[in-house]
Parts: structure tokens; C-alpha cells; sequence
């Protein structure tokens, strides 16, 4: 059974959503979920995780996860899980890791960029940490000026046009 909480971030409601193996998923959205599981164990991990996180801090765990998607997805998502607290990589980077784990087979950066566009659980799963060879932010299913914000809580490395509006 999968179990729905809110959560009221910094940068707007996040819907978390956890069966009894992990958390399923972790969406920026503007909507409220009315059927919600409060007292869930992985839930309240979520949301204390979602606590360190937005006071600045590297929460130094990663609460438990139910992640569903293609075996090359998951590849992906677990070097997400990989990408340390206030760093960031490249698409181009995580395809070469990708290549030499599977001894050189060329992994393309678009295919990467398809995965790590399709993860389920934002921020635990740090797909906001992955920006362009040139530095510059691409893409983010929660908008860029949330991931700019989001690397800029980290302390992250990037180069972008920012308004001032974004930080």
C-alpha cells in the first residue's frame, strides 16, 4: 500500500510518497495530498531528512528507498546516490562512469540525461546536482530556478545567468 505526506519546503510543497519498502517518490507540486499517512516510518524519515537538508546541512543519511524503473535507470540513480553534498557532476561524466563499469561500452550523455530526468524521489536521489560539460544548469522537472537555489543552499559549483529572484 502506498502511503502520501506533505510537505512544506522552502521552494514549495514536496508530495512524498513511501510503500512499506522505501520511499517512492519525491515531487515538487503545487497541489495538496488530502489522503495522507502522517505516522508512516519512512515518511517521517523523509521529512527529517527534508528538515537537515533545507537547514543547510548534509543529512548524512539517505532514508530508505523503493525506486522502480529500468535496469539502466537504476544504474543511474544509484551514481546519483553517489554525487557527494554541495558537488556537482555532468551528464557526460556520469555516462563515462556508467561506460568503464560496464568495461568501456559507450553509454551516451542523452541517455543519462533521460534517466536522471525520469527519478522518482528529487533531492534524496540528487538529480539537481548534475549540470552542463560547460557548468551551466539543464534542465530539472522542478525548474531551473529551483535548482539553482537548491545548489546554492548546497554551496555547489555552477555557472549560470541568475536573476536575482533565483537565489
Amino acid at each position: 500500500m502506498t502511503c502520501f505526506a506533505n510537505y512544506a519546503s522552502p521552494l514549495g510543497n514536496i508530495l512524498l510518497s513511501a510503500d512499506d519498502e522505501g520511499l517512492t517518490g519525491l515531487d515538487f507540486t503545487a497541489e495538496t495530498c488530502r489522503l495522507l499517512s502522517t505516522d508512516h516510518p519512512i515518511l517521517r524519515e523523509a521529512r527529517r531528512w527534508l528538515d537537515i537538508y533545507f537547514s543547510g546541512r548534509d543529512p548524512g543519511f539517505t532514508p530508505p528507498l523503493h525506486l522502480d524503473g529500468t535496469p539502466f535507470r537504476l544504474e543511474v540513480w544509484r551514481l546519483l546516490l553517489e554525487i557527494p553534498y554541495g558537488e556537482t557532476t555532468t551528464y557526460g561524466a556520469l555516462a563515462k562512469k556508467i561506460s568503464a563499469r560496464r568495461g568501456g561500452a559507450r553509454v551516451a550523455a542523452q541517455a543519462v540525461g533521460g534517466a536522471v530526468g525520469h527519478n522518482p524521489v528529487a533531492l534524496i536521489v540528487p538529480c539537481h546536482r548534475v549540470i552542463g560539460a560547460d557548468g551551466s544548469l539543464i534542465g530539472y522537472a522542478g525548474g531551473l530556478d529551483r535548482k539553482a537555489r537548491l545548489l546554492v543552499l548546497e554551496g555547489a559549483p555552477f555557472s549560470a545567468f541568475l536573476e536575482e529572484s533565483m537565489i
